[in-house]
């Protein structure tokens, strides 16, 4: 039986756009402040925990990409070394800083990018007129990971991929207990959620799985799904 949740969200799906409340969206604003001031020294801070934490999370994700690919949560770029040449890509971002240090690095590594300054809970482009979308570390940190992956699953056209690499709420009951500990300052501090499980989003917009790779004890997740024909 569906819960309550579900059946809201369906509600507003078949509904239309869902409105962001005022709640999110002054969540949506500390969290934009919060990347601005941190934006400088992102990359040096990211790149630690990408070691020890996602690996080769990123290889993994973007290579698989084609067509015209959107990135939502653009961050500084740190996806663009690992895009196939023959993709058309585009990326928005929600924060400003972190947006020209991401222009930066696409013009020194010579890629063409069509960058955007927006928000991926509302993303500023029509239905089905993207490939492929990618997420990588930011449903985290979204503020309502479900309106993100809904406006993704609009944006794709039928057979589109929704790629994503990120941490979520571990299975296993003593790494979830330490997330719950540390999940209220995570998101206080940083606006990082560590207790979501975005994949649960996947299933009630009917996205077809087709891999799922987990590791660290169930807290980093690699997916790769399909949006039906």
């Amino acid at each position: 039986m569906a819960s309550k949740a579900d059946t809201e969200q369906n509600s507003a799906m078949s509904a239309g756009p869902i409105i962001p409340t005022a709640t999110s969206g002054s969540e949506t604003e500390r969290v934009r402040r919060i990347y601005d001031k941190v934006a400088s020294r992102y990359d040096g801070v990211i790149a630690w925990s990408e070691k020890i934490f996602f690996g080769n999370g990123r290889a993994w994700v973007c290579p698989q990409a084609g067509g015209a690919v959107l990135e939502i949560a653009f961050g500084t770029g740190r996806n663009l070394p690992y895009y196939p040449r023959d993709v058309r890509l585009t990326g928005i971002e929600l924060s400003r800083e972190m947006l020209a240090i991401a222009r930066r690095r696409a013009q020194r590594l010579g890629h063409d990018v069509d960058l955007h300054l927006g928000d991926a809970q509302s993303l500023p482009f029509p239905d089905q007129c993207f490939d492929t979308v990618v997420c990588t570390l930011a449903l985290c940190t979204i503020p309502d990971d479900w309106q993100a992956i809904a406006e993704a699953s609009r944006v794709l056209r039928p057979g589109g991929r929704l790629l994503w690499l990120e941490h979520v709420r571990s299975p296993v009951l003593l790494v979830q207990a330490v997330q719950r500990l540390v999940d209220p300052l995570a998101v206080r501090i940083q606006g990082d959620h560590l207790l979501r499980t975005p994949l649960d989003h996947l299933r009630t917009l009917g996205l077809k799985i087709d891999q799922m790779q987990r590791s660290k004890w169930g807290m980093v997740e690699r997916v790769s799904a399909r949006k039906p024909v």
